[in-house]
């Protein structure tokens, strides 16, 4: 298994600076919503539509009655990674709503607002302009870091809370400081802190780096995933104008904020516990996140909890097992009495 490093978002070569590997500061800094179609809009049984949200507009893909269950997107995807999941939830009789995060796939790009505290009111916000008066959060990777702060920041409009491949936030920062395994698994994050080089890099030659994650993440059970052909609609969706800066934009404040006041403002404010059920999946072989990482978070949470660890799979659960991963996902939302 090859963990990309820091050094791939090193120098590797001229960006061509007029071309869409290089999006300028203003652009980068643009507040109107990304081009829609093919890259972002996918055809399926779901529909698309833009709600309104602290400040911003996003674009959500909807499918199913009943109560509501939000899935948020890591990186480097959007939305579309939880296709799998927006049928099986639907079948089973919910409302299934994958949104875009601020700054990706249908959403609007603004000029700032990517700190966690602020994308997790994106996440409140997009429940109330949805008619309901809470969800079920599921997020993935950074999905995963802003459900355990809605969490925290308004439990009640969390019903119920899934995360995948990613720690409490308090539990990444120590492992990222201190657990030098994990700080080599997440070097990427260290190498976003440099100022626009990153963007070119993931945007050169057609996005070909987010391919190259998505593939060095994966785990070796399911060779299927990912296919060239899936590989392809996260490269076009990460080529959107901006999009590589507003992706890249969360990992920065969360490093650079480490020493600052909003960020121990922050870190002191995620001690609060995390008081609705919660279930914690992760893959065996992630080798971005560590299961020793991701592991000791449920000391954050002062409601049934429940640890599922999927064998021989990586950073991608739902998409390299999306059968597992959905009945797990289901069964534990229809469970009335989830217990520790």
């Amino acid at each position: 298994m090859t963990v990309s490093d820091s050094s791939a978002f090193g120098p590797t070569g001229p960006a061509d600076p007029e071309g869409p590997a290089a999006p300028s500061a203003p652009a980068a800094a643009s507040s109107g919503r990304a081009v829609a179609g093919a890259p972002v809009r996918i055809g399926g049984p779901w529909t698309h539509r833009d709600v309104a949200a602290n400040g911003a507009r996003f674009h959500i893909a909807e499918l199913g009655e009943g109560p509501l269950v939000l899935l948020l997107h890591g990186f480097p995807q959007f939305w579309w990674t939880w296709r799998h999941q927006m049928t099986a939830l639907a079948d089973a009789g919910f409302r299934a709503v994958a949104m875009d995060l601020r700054g990706v796939g249908g959403s609007d790009r603004t000029p700032r607002g990517y700190d966690p505290a602020n994308l997790a009111l994106d996440v409140t916000g997009v429940i109330r302009s949805l008619g309901e008066s809470d969800a079920a959060l599921v997020g993935h990777d950074l999905g995963g870091y802003l459900a355990w702060t809605a969490a925290v920041m308004r439990p009640k409009l969390v019903r119920r809370l899934v995360v995948s491949s990613m720690p409490h936030p308090r539990r990444w920062r120590s492992s990222m400081l201190s657990d030098f395994a994990q700080s080599r698994a997440g070097s990427y994050v260290w190498g976003f802190q440099r100022p626009w080089l990153p963007e070119r890099q993931l945007l050169a030659d057609d996005a070909a780096l987010v391919g190259k994650l998505i593939q060095d993440w994966a785990g070796p059970r399911t060779p299927e995933f990912p296919d060239e052909e899936t590989l392809d609609v996260y490269r076009r969706a990460m080529s959107i104008p901006s999009t590589a800066h507003c992706s890249i934009e969360p990992y920065r404040w969360m490093v650079r904020s480490m020493a600052r006041p909003d960020g121990i403002q922050f870190n002191r404010r995620m001690k609060r516990p995390v008081r609705v059920p919660t279930l914690h999946l992760h893959g065996s072989l992630d080798p971005a996140v560590r299961t020793r990482s991701s592991a000791g978070s449920g000391q954050y949470v002062e409601a049934p909890y429940r640890w599922r660890l999927f064998d021989g799979v990586g950073h991608f659960p739902h998409e390299e097992d999306p059968i597992g991963f959905s009945t797990e996902l289901i069964n534990w939302l229809k469970d009335p009495e989830p217990d520790r």
